[in-house]
């Protein structure tokens, strides 16, 4: 918050230096702010993830994907793909559940009159409408399950090794 802060500070005061108006606030609670926040909090979060998949790439695939005259965009689409297809959905799958029931930084951050589901049902169940806050939270967990069963039948789908495959 503090470097989105001095940046407004600093538009404003060029803005007083030039003789006009002083603007609004254009960076603080802007959706921009929010998304660079979700961004550095869950990184670690893909990153696990996307190592573990990396790790099952040996340059020896790279020399044979080349031996056979495969180019980068090739090798791209027909080896790394299929490697590395189960752990880019993993980590998209972590990160959008994460951000899904993210509450800290959205409380922090949003602009306002922006809410998401975990803030109101947080909002409704601060009130002791705990009736009226079961709803949101129980859309975040159904919209919650949704891509882990989408992304479990996409796995199960390519047990298949990729040496297996016919191009």
């Amino acid at each position: 918050m503090t470097p989105t802060a001095r940046l407004d500070d600093a538009w404003e005061a060029l803005h007083r230096s030039a003789g006009l108006d002083s603007p609004q606030v254009w960076l603080s609670g802007s959706i921009a702010v929010l998304l660079f926040a979700y961004a550095v909090r869950f990184s670690a979060v893909s990153l696990g993830a996307l190592e573990a998949g990396l790790q099952t790439i040996r340059p020896s695939m790279d020399d044979a994907a080349r031996s056979f005259g495969l180019g980068l965009w090739a090798r791209l689409r027909r080896v790394y793909w299929p490697l590395l297809r189960p752990s880019i959905m993993t980590a998209l799958l972590l990160v959008f559940v994460d951000v899904l029931k993210e509450l800290p930084a959205t409380l922090a951050l949003r602009p306002f009159g922006f809410n998401t589901l975990a803030i109101e049902a947080f909002q409704l169940a601060s009130d002791e409408r705990l009736a009226e806050a079961a709803w949101p939270a129980l859309i975040i967990v159904l919209v919650g399950l949704i891509p882990v069963i989408m992304l479990s039948y996409g796995i199960s789908r390519t047990d298949t090794p990729v040496a297996a495959r016919r191009p």
